[in-house]
């Protein structure tokens, strides 16, 4: 058995992996970041030894650890570098755990370790390679290329959410101006509808949200954009967009078999996935050869704990 932890800003996820990445049993605990790293690891260290022992197997029997963090580590020390989401800096993620744990730990980011369960069980098995792009509160990525991951010389591989594709009308978190995810996560996404409602255009969010901007997600654009509203349209299409000339950049250097969208966006299902596929195609570059699949990810929620698992597999 494999353990894979899936370490978020608000919650704490913990499972237990069987050597076929099927996920067996799991659970979770809030993350309460704002303690301090030292708190977060003894609550990682306690759900596992709770997750191994509800269970009812004997801890001799797993054979690794893995966990994905919101976050750059280093690949081969474990060390969290930067890690903005939970506040941290420089923190020796693998050495605390193996040191109370006795059992090997491998530490990536999370996106990365999500892509990596699409490629043993989800929407990118067994193919040669494959680009995972997650679009939530940011945007993420995990690039699998012969089964393993890539995550880059330094562990900063894979940041696809901070491709800079266009200038925009504010900045990311990361300090720079235009960065991928500031046009096509769910923040953006809200940003951008919250702007042009505030130019004055009408739409149905506003009765949607009686009223408060403060309300405004994801899923109530897209059900307005569904109904044909305007506002919501327009933002969706800006979305999609940008997101069709970062996939074209991915495309061109990479050159994947799939590219698989996951996150909470993704929940809009073909409704997205449609006019993603369709304006890559009007984009790319070399329109006389085939490029690699556009789909859906499938494993949802569970991508983070059996991706991390993985990682000691």
């Amino acid at each position: 058995m494999y353990v894979g932890v899936d370490l978020g800003g608000t919650n704490i996820a913990v499972g237990l992996v069987d050597e076929n990445s099927i996920l067996k049993y799991h659970k979770s605990t809030p993350t309460r970041a704002e303690r301090g790293s030292k708190e977060v690891i003894k609550d990682i260290i306690k759900l596992i030894n709770e997750t191994i022992r509800d269970y009812g197997i004997n801890k001799e029997t797993v054979k690794a650890i893995g966990i994905g963090v919101p976050g750059i580590a280093e690949p081969n020390s474990g060390e969290v570098i930067y890690c903005v989401n939970l506040g941290w800096n420089n923190v020796p993620l693998k050495q605390d755990l193996e040191k109370e744990l006795n059992i090997p730990v491998f530490v990536d980011n999370d996106a990365t370790v999500a892509g990596l369960a699409e490629y043993k069980i989800g929407t990118m098995r067994n193919c040669e390679s494959g680009v995972f792009i997650t679009l939530g509160t940011g945007v993420g990525g995990g690039i699998v290329i012969n089964g393993k991951v890539r995550s880059g010389f330094n562990g900063i591989g894979s940041e696809i959410g901070h491709m800079i594709v266009g200038e925009n009308f504010y900045p990311c978190n990361c300090g720079r101006n235009g960065c991928l995810e500031t046009f096509t996560s769910s923040t953006a996404l809200i940003n951008y509808t919250r702007k042009l409602i505030s130019e004055g255009n009408e739409t149905s969010i506003v009765k949607k949200t009686k009223g408060s901007l403060e309300e405004i997600n994801g899923r109530i654009i897209f059900e307005a954009a569904k109904e044909g509203d305007y506002v919501a349209n327009k933002a969706v299409d800006r979305l999609v967009k940008y997101l069709a000339i970062g996939i074209t950049n991915i495309i061109n250097i990479i050159d994947p078999e799939i590219i698989a969208l996951g996150g909470g966006l993704s929940g809009a299902g073909d409704f997205l996935l449609v006019k993603v596929q369709e304006e890559v195609e009007r984009v790319r570059y070399m329109k006389m050869i085939p490029i690699g699949k556009i789909v859906l990810a499938t494993l949802g929620n569970e991508a983070g704990i059996i991706g991390a698992a993985a990682l000691g597999m």
